[in-house]
């Protein structure tokens, strides 16, 4: 569980996917007279390693490799793509379904017998990666609350801890802020 999740109080269960989903930073806004610097924390390989490291997923002293870097690539852009969509229609693009699924495979668990401890899911991969198979998407409904900023110049994905679970922004006095006055004005232009 990294700093930021720690900060807006994202369930442990959800922690390592809100992470992984935020390591590419698209934001472009200016505040406070600065303008936001984009970045992708996972520029390489390497940095694909000490992001795992980090969060106790490496589980072999494997390297990565370039094919595996892009893999892991092509899992966060699916999830961005399925978390950018309203919780609602979600189940409902079968396409979207389809594609995050394709991904998903390709980090399966295998259930492994513990003696008197019963059951566990462990990694059927056994490389450098198998570990983000790990990344658990809840099973108690709380990845509906996972969304991404509805501001285009943020794309953050951030957890809904609001009671209905209704919350559009990530930042309601920032992003959210900023949309409403940019449509105040522009009804203020339309109407002159």
């Amino acid at each position: 569980m990294s700093k930021e999740s720690q900060k807006f109080k994202v369930p442990d269960e959800l922690a390592n996917l809100y992470d992984f989903a935020n390591t590419l930073d698209v934001r472009h806004f200016v505040h406070h007279g600065a303008v936001h610097a984009q970045g992708d924390e996972l520029k390489g390989a390497r940095e694909l390693c000490a992001w795992m490291s980090r969060r106790g997923l490496s589980f072999t002293n494997a390297k990565i490799s370039a094919a595996m870097l892009e893999t892991a690539l092509q899992l966060r852009a699916g999830l961005r793509d399925y978390l950018q969509r309203d919780p609602s229609e979600r189940g409902k693009d079968r396409e979207a379904l389809r594609s995050l699924n394709g991904m998903i495979g390709l980090f399966p668990l295998v259930a492994e017998a513990r003696g008197k401890d019963g059951l566990r899911l462990k990694p059927a991969r056994n490389d450098a990666l198998s570990g983000m198979s790990t990344i658990d998407a809840s099973r108690n409904g709380a990845l509906d609350r996972l969304k991404m900023c509805a501001s285009d110049e943020c794309r953050r994905v951030f957890f809904d801890r609001s009671k209905p679970a209704t919350r559009r922004w990530c930042m309601s006095s920032l992003c959210g802020n900023r949309v409403k006055t940019r449509n105040y004005r522009q009804r203020q232009r339309n109407s002159a």
